[in-house]
């Protein structure tokens, strides 16, 4: 058995250990969370955080390998006075492995990560009961656009929050997310939510707090010379808070 089939066997070897353990035991005993922000405040930040350390733990053992392997040859093929190169076909071995196992890495990902980004970004999977807000983006401003008191958006009764999202703690939130001039990012990065606004798009965000607080909302794409201004805050009420809230807010528009 040659050295090519003996490196690919040790990799497979290795990531069938890392996915074994991980269906045996859960993300406890691959527990890189302490790389992440640990304030998690969306109902599926954790779901993507495991994904994300399912990747960085396979990339990771794969970067490992790499290296060993590289500096294995720049010690094993070094310069020797008197040595001549042998010159070689390849080894069509050789490639069926590292061309297999990348395959079957990429796919199995892409097959772990497709419900959960269907779950996140499917449309046709937003919640039903989720809570409508308009958000504008534009330099260096967030405006935030609430229904009035009819429920509908565009009529007299609208009121609008700058650099201020209000939501409701355990209710889902749509956020229909414009650009008025640039492209911008938006990011909340307790929520592991992040999505570019996009001049003439309308994009459909959806997402659920599940603690109340303050919180980060920025933007992560730079936008012009006022980029590093562009920043807010998510304020996630109570239930019966973010209801006092929404009928004050309302009250006031009809006064105006």
């Amino acid at each position: 058995m040659n050295f090519f089939w003996r490196t690919g066997i040790v990799l497979a070897g290795m990531l069938t250990v890392v996915i074994v353990l991980w269906v045996i035991t859960g993300p406890s005993w691959l527990d890189l969370s302490w790389v992440l922000p640990d304030n998690v405040v969306s109902t599926y930040g954790s779901t993507l955080d495991d994904l994300w350390l399912v990747i960085l733990w396979v990339t990771g053992i794969i970067f490992v390998v790499t290296e060993i392997i590289l500096l294995v040859f720049m010690v094993k093929y070094r310069h020797k006075e008197g040595r001549k190169a042998d010159y070689i076909h390849g080894s069509n071995k050789a490639e069926a492995v590292w061309t297999v196992i990348p395959f079957v890495i990429v796919v199995a990902l892409a097959f772990y990560s497709k419900g959960i980004w269907d779950d996140i970004r499917d449309p046709s999977l937003i919640p039903a009961d989720a809570y409508e807000i308009q958000m504008m983006a534009s330099q260096f401003e967030w405006a935030a656009t609430y229904s009035g008191a009819d429920g509908q958006f565009q009529t007299a009764d609208d009121f609008v929050s700058l650099n201020v999202l209000h939501i409701a703690v355990n209710q889902p939130v749509v956020v229909q997310l414009e650009a008025e001039d640039v492209i911008h990012s938006f990011f909340l990065p307790e929520f592991r939510v992040k999505q570019d606004a996009v001049p003439g798009l309308t994009t459909p965000v959806w997402f659920e707090a599940t603690q109340t607080g303050e919180f980060t909302l920025a933007c992560a794409e730079l936008c012009g010379l006022g980029h590093y201004t562009m920043g807010g805050t998510v304020i996630v009420h109570s239930q019966a808070d973010f209801q006092d809230w929404l009928a004050e807010q309302q009250a006031a528009a009809e006064d105006d």
